[in-house]
């Protein structure tokens, strides 16, 4: 048993610590005497971070399939591949973004930590006040989420505590699950070779956790996505 700090360690956990105080701090700015300045840089903040972790993933992922297409086309026979089309980012002329955003926030909850007027209640509707946890690896259990990006599977997850995760993977082709990937970092790229043009395919995934380079927990929900040729 041990109590956990509020920051929390992996950079989703902060993208979303971030954008609930953004939500919920300006309800409590006047009684702890916060300035609308400093509400509006947390505003600003949230979305700077969220945008930035966004955008990492994206090119993570392209950088992955990059790699598979590199290979098909250095190894498969003959045929014809597309390029790879890079993600969308928006606009490349955007205004200069201000460093140090999570000294920042963890000054701001400090001060507002030491307002007379703080109380526990507050603390645990702004999630900055720690709770006294089990961390139990057999309760640990992977939540998915699939994209398609550049026209590949994308599988996204969150570490925690674990050392890393399995993916598996089920292509509706008699096989059942087999194994797609055993990654140490999100996310996961599926670089399979698609369904032939002009036709689709389901395929289905589900994860569970790994610790010590052993399975631990329990298996994800499977989830599915629909890809094509």
């Amino acid at each position: 048993m041990s109590t956990s700090p509020y920051m929390p360690h992996d950079d989703a956990g902060k993208a979303e610590l971030l954008e609930h105080l953004a939500a919920i701090l300006p309800k409590y700015a006047e009684l702890l005497e916060i300035k609308p300045e400093d509400i509006a840089t947390l505003q600003t903040d949230a979305v700077n971070f969220r945008q930035a972790l966004q955008e990492q993933g994206d090119w993570q992922s392209f950088s992955q399939y990059w790699t598979a297409f590199k290979n098909q086309l250095r190894d498969d026979n003959d045929g014809l591949v597309e390029w790879p089309v890079p993600p969308m980012i928006g606009l490349m002329n955007r205004p200069a973004v201000l460093t140090g955003i999570i000294p920042r926030t963890c000054a701001l909850v400090a001060r507002a930590k030491t307002h007379k007027k703080f109380t526990t209640a507050i603390g645990q509707d702004l999630w900055v006040i720690g709770s006294t946890q089990v961390n139990d690896p057999t309760t640990w259990k992977p939540i998915l989420n699939v994209q398609i990006i550049a026209g590949h599977p994308v599988i996204m997850w969150t570490k925690g505590k674990a050392s890393g995760i399995e993916i598996w993977v089920d292509r509706g082709d008699g096989n059942g699950f087999v194994l797609l990937a055993v990654n140490n970092q999100p996310n996961t790229t599926d670089p399979a070779p698609l369904p032939s043009p002009g036709t689709s395919a389901t395929w289905r995934y589900k994860a569970i956790y790994r610790l010590h380079d052993e399975q631990v927990g329990q298996w994800s929900d499977v989830i599915s996505i629909s890809v094509g040729g």
